[in-house]
């Protein structure tokens, strides 16, 4: 049976689960929905995800949303043929480790990205606060720094996993900010290692199968 995968273009949340799908070289239907069309309030969607989100993915008659979950579901779904296709380590304790990161890097780096995105994409540029704006900039410039430990010289833990995949996008948005707001001054907070990780990243086989359709534009 088909993964369906239920997605939007540009959501760090679902991108995470593509380049998962991607790298684990799952079948999967891609379900592009619009937010512009308000997709995921029709009863079509409601059904599969009845908060109204996305992403979520659909096995036979088993739906499942949240993205962290999702991630977790595919990798054992799909056990992985080589540890460097696993989304999560073998060992407990790694493993662990890997959870607990996605969960930080949610909490505190893509909080602070997330509310940068409320400011600028969903507001007026009048209605901009500026001290808000720079006080979530602040939280994420704290952040990378414990980020930049983790990924100097390899990835967000000992091999790529779903921690790469969560941190990943969040990143990428906050560069693709500075199109809507130049002086937002992320970019200068990417150190040399955290630009070598993201390489690594951009290198993947997968990471073009899944780059958001409407940022090739």
């Amino acid at each position: 049976m088909t993964i369906q995968f239920y997605c939007g273009s540009g959501s760090p949340y679902v991108w995470r689960v593509w380049l998962a799908l991607e790298h684990k070289q799952i079948p999967y239907e891609l379900k592009m929905l619009s937010f512009s069309e308000k997709d995921m309030s029709k009863p079509a969607f409601l059904a599969v995800n009845p908060r109204g989100k996305v992403p979520a993915i659909t096995d036979g008659d088993f739906a499942l949303w949240e993205s962290a979950a999702i991630m977790e579901y595919l990798d054992e779904r799909f056990p992985p043929a080589t540890p460097q296709t696993a989304l999560f380590p073998k060992d407990l304790k790694q493993r662990a480790t890997v959870r607990r990161k996605i969960r930080e890097i949610d909490e505190y780096f893509g909080n602070a990205i997330e509310r940068i995105v409320g400011q600028l994409l969903f507001k007026k540029e009048a209605d901009w606060d500026q001290r808000k704006i720079a006080q979530f900039v602040n939280t994420a410039a704290k952040e990378l720094e414990v980020i930049e430990a983790w990924v100097d010289g390899g990835f967000v833990d000992e091999q790529i996993s779903a921690a790469d995949f969560t941190l990943y996008p969040y990143v990428a948005m906050g560069v693709r900010l500075e199109r809507r707001k130049p002086d937002l001054g992320f970019s200068p907070l990417l150190t040399p290692a955290i630009k070598s990780w993201m390489r690594k990243i951009e290198g993947l086989p997968c990471f073009d199968k899944a780059y958001p359709p409407h940022w090739k534009e």
